[in-house]
């Protein structure tokens, strides 16, 4: 038998190739799981949002004669809907990662972190291309004349993901040791679409509002990617270095809990 102090250890390239396996493998079993069991697969990934969104257009046209940017109200609630609704995805695939893998963790090479990354990576390439058919196909349809900006909408849907990112980090350690903080998120979060600037634009509101509003950043997000639909639009409010923080300081805080407590949650 040779001698374990012989051994040698395996290089970085090999632990990176072994990690990027392990996460390709956990990808492949979301995928599987999420949109393999359900007649349609990624087709209600799709239909979800658009529904939503047709509901949405269906009952402001019904109150109003114009959104408050162009002429139709597919387009104004596509473009502030989908980046929110990247935020809520990949902030529950992350949140959930912990009691979705639990199984695979007690194997040495599956980690907390290939787990966090590879259902991150699924939920904002699944939302990238649900928002790119959506609103390709709204232009198409609809016959919009647009010069379209392109490095503020993808700025909004990689803040909306890194967002996602570390709030499903925080709670995936929070929903793990205190259960009941899913339900108190669920019911704090649960008006979040109405004041996140989705339905309406920042300017709309109010000097009160707009000083209360400014706080959360998701209304950031959806300003941003606005601008890049409607060339005369320019959110003066938009803070990327703000949104930037808390996304950086939530995923922060996230990961040095999780890697300070995962195992013992592994027991609970």
């Amino acid at each position: 038998m040779p001698d374990p102090a012989l051994r040698l250890p395996r290089s970085r390239p090999q632990r990176r190739f072994q990690n990027l396996r392990t996460i390709t493998a956990l990808i492949l079993r979301e995928m599987a799981s999420t949109y393999g069991r359900s007649p349609g697969g990624y087709v209600w990934a799709v239909l979800e949002p658009l529904g939503m969104i047709l509901i949405l257009s269906f009952a402001f046209s019904l109150l109003l004669r114009s959104p408050s940017l162009g002429t139709h109200f597919i387009l104004f609630y596509a473009t502030g809907y989908l980046p929110f609704r990247m935020f809520r995805e990949v902030q529950a695939a992350i949140a959930g990662a912990l009691r979705y893998s639990r199984g695979l963790l007690v194997y040495p090479a599956v980690s907390y972190l290939d787990a966090l990354i590879a259902r991150f990576l699924l939920a904002t390439l699944t939302q990238l291309m649900v928002a790119c058919l959506i609103l390709a196909g709204a232009i198409l349809l609809l016959d919009v004349r647009l010069v379209l900006d392109i490095p503020p909408i993808l700025a909004a849907f990689a803040g909306a993901a890194a967002l996602g990112f570390g709030a499903g980090a925080l709670n995936c350690l929070l929903f793990e040791m205190y259960p009941v903080w899913k339900s108190v998120w669920n019911i704090v979060t649960r008006p979040l679409l109405i004041v996140s600037a989705v339905i309406y634009i920042f300017e709309d509101l109010p000097r009160a509002a707009q000083a209360i509003l400014w706080f959360n950043p998701l209304a950031h997000l959806t300003g941003l990617a606005r601008s890049g639909f409607y060339s005369y639009y320019e959110p003066a409010y938009v803070s990327l270095s703000y949104v930037a923080a808390l996304a950086l300081t939530a995923t922060v805080f996230g990961l040095l809990l999780l890697r300070r407590y995962y195992r013992r949650l592994m027991v609970l």
